[in-house]
């Protein structure tokens, strides 16, 4: 056998020594013969545009796929090269190698059968294989992991498990489970899925719950782990509002380690379990790794310049409601023009000059045509009976049109709490926009059981939260109870700590999304 495979080797490393002959810079499914698995694991590799031009070695990136693809797929899905090479040309990351294995359906770790040694081959064989072949910086910090669904979870237990291996985690759609979850998942897809890898297939309920599924949980290793080691342990986690289970895996994920202070990243955005969304996630994500590469702080997500038009004096109008004066922006036509508009509702505690630059936004995304005309009323933050006397007299004084179709309610921190029970009791508002909310997981426990999608049928949410914000876990609870009671919402999860300023960021977005609904 030894013979056998020193042969083996031999004709590898001249068959590798063809492809850098040709200079061969994407080379797709070569083959390492794996002692530990008794059989070749395939893997795909993109090698840096200046490879072959210098002496220099490069960090490594290994990209894990997700269960029924294979070593072609981050390749021709994710493309991968063409993402890596220009923002390397445009210098926005530092050159790397990507190396892409063959994962099978392993979930990147070794069956508790000990039958197919997974993880064992890919730390004591795959990687110093390529540290072999390639030009590579054989350091932890040199190394990352970043995979999608299956290979997400690959991405976040390999560093875990091998912490003295991988210095960057970058897992996107993680396709991990609850223990609950994994307690009560349908027979035939846990038997298929997670049984035959940490045992065993048949097992129901609490039995599901095995001493190895433990060593191999997230949920059940981050407790453990030392937090010295996520010193030198970085990790960006990624998921799309628009998934299913793993919503709440994921979030609860990103709480418990919030609860616990270890460090990390942690986005949601709009979309699902597709290439489309993963490739979405790319620019950030390789970002986040070269940095992580360079021993830099991470320098924070790109985000669109916010772009507003001054609003005149006229469109800045003030209404006497009792003792209250409420400011409400109008478009630019609404002075010549006898039509009624849709109305947005905003609470919150703003200055006039943060109600100045909140109208200048909305007055650039209606001239460019990003949002229909409408108007933004400006309401302070008073109880739920307050606030529907002010919008019934808003809709009495100015060009308010009527129904539900037409009027959409928004809260910013405290504000987003009595929008959350205007929208929730009143069936009034089309749509309910919760930004930087200050949500308690008591309040979300207290409304979950009251929370009926045949009531919600006709009103859509929107939330978004900052990812270090204080107020993480009910803002995450809201998202998951919507989505276990089948309400339709957008969910999302924006770099920061939350405020104004914050707030601003992702306005565009709220005003579109509130476009949309009026004209549904």
């Amino acid at each position: 056998m030894r013979k056998a495979l020193i042969i083996f080797f031999g004709f590898l490393f001249a068959g590798f020594a063809a492809f850098t002959q040709s200079e061969l810079r994407i080379i797709e499914s070569m083959v390492m013969p794996s002692r530990i698995l008794n059989q070749e694991v395939r893997f795909s590799v993109v090698l840096p545009e200046n490879y072959y031009e210098t002496k220099a070695s490069f960090p490594v990136v290994y990209l894990l796929h997700g269960l029924g693809d294979d070593e072609t797929s981050w390749l021709e899905y994710g493309q991968i090269s063409q993402y890596a090479d220009k923002a390397v040309n445009d210098k926005e990351i530092i050159p790397m190698i990507f190396v892409m294995p063959q994962g099978f359906r392993t979930y990147y770790v070794n069956d508790y059968k000990a039958s197919f040694l997974y993880q064992d081959m890919f730390v004591n064989e795959l990687v110093p294989f390529i540290d072999s072949l390639f030009r590579t910086i054989p350091e932890k910090g040199k190394r990352a992991v970043m995979g999608y669904s299956m290979g997400g979870f690959g991405a976040m237990i390999l560093p875990l498990k091998h912490p003295e291996m991988f210095g960057v985690s970058v897992p996107l759609s993680m396709s991990v489970r609850t223990d609950d979850q994994y307690k009560t998942e349908d027979a035939g897809g846990w038997d298929e899925q997670w049984g035959r890898l940490f045992g065993e297939p048949g097992f129901k309920d609490s039995a599901r719950i095995t001493e190895y599924y433990r060593q191999n949980s997230p949920f059940h290793v981050l407790p453990k782990m030392q937090p010295e080691i996520f010193k030198n342990l970085r990790i960006y986690m990624d998921n799309g509002d628009k998934e299913q289970t793993l919503c709440r895996s994921n979030e609860e994920l990103h709480i418990l380690m919030r609860r616990l202070g270890i460090p990390h990243e942690y986005r949601v955005r709009n979309g699902g379990h597709s290439f489309e969304y993963w490739c979405t996630a790319l620019p950030d994500a390789m970002n986040f790794i070269s940095d992580a590469f360079e021993l830099k702080p991470y320098r924070g997500d790109k985000v669109l310049g916010v772009k507003t038009k001054a609003v005149t004096n006229n469109q800045l109008q003030t209404l006497e409601i009792g003792k209250e004066k409420i400011t409400v922006f109008v478009p630019e036509e609404y002075a010549y023009s006898n039509r009624n508009y849709p109305a947005l509702y905003l609470i919150g505690d703003f200055d006039h000059s943060q109600i100045e630059t909140i109208a200048g936004v909305v007055n650039f995304e209606i001239e460019e045509n990003f949002a229909c005309p409408m108007l933004l009323v400006f309401l302070p933050e008073k109880d739920t009976t307050e606030i529907k006397r002010m919008i019934s007299m808003a809709e009495e004084k100015m060009h308010i049109r009527k129904g539900y179709r037409f009027s959409a309610i928004g809260g910013f921190r405290n504000g987003a709490n009595v929008a959350l029970q205007m929208g929730l009791a009143s069936g009034q508002f089309c749509a309910v926009m919760l930004s930087d909310g200050f949500l308690s997981k008591e309040n979300i426990d207290e409304l979950a059981p009251k929370l009926n999608r045949e009531n919600l049928k006709r009103t859509t949410f929107f939330i978004e939260t900052p990812d270090k914000g204080n107020y993480f876990e009910g803002n995450g609870n809201l998202h998951v109870v919507l989505r276990d009671k089948d309400v339709y919402h957008e969910y999302r999860v924006r770099e920061g700590d939350g405020g104004f300023d914050w707030f601003l960021g992702g306005l565009p977005e709220i005003i579109q999304f509130t476009a949309k609904r009026f004209h549904k």
